[in-house]
């Protein structure tokens, strides 16, 4: 399940993984970051908050699924948080920031221990 943390005017969204992700969960995201398109954002500053995720209650299907849909869509996407606490998290990031090379094009992808929620929100800002 995910809700919204926090709302914004500006083109952040900010989303917490409740539990599990499945498809329906896979589809209000991209619901969420298409209404900030929608708005007139060319891009879409993204926090995702992951320490309440139980792996075990996900669907690979909308992982897979989300992934695919992000690589479509990564000229939209600007800065990413992670915030979780987990050490492979945080190892993975700087490895998909060298991969994707984010930091060349002004986009940033950073992971925040859930004890710096409120630096993650302002990293989106």
């Amino acid at each position: 399940m995910i809700e919204q943390l926090k709302t914004f005017d500006h083109n952040a969204l900010a989303i917490e993984v409740i539990d599990g992700f499945d498809e329906t969960d896979e589809k209000l995201c991209q619901k969420f970051f298409q209404e900030k398109l929608d708005q007139g954002f060319e891009t879409v500053n993204v926090l995702v908050k992951l320490d309440e995720m139980k792996i075990d209650h996900s669907s690979v299907k909308a992982f897979m699924e989300d992934s695919i849909w992000a690589l479509r869509n990564y000229k939209k996407l600007g800065h990413l948080a992670i915030v979780a606490h987990s050490k492979v998290l945080k190892a993975l990031v700087p490895i998909d920031n060298l991969f994707f090379q984010r930091a060349s094009e002004g986009r940033l992808e950073r992971y925040f221990d859930v004890s710096q929620l409120d630096e993650a929100l302002a990293f989106i800002s």
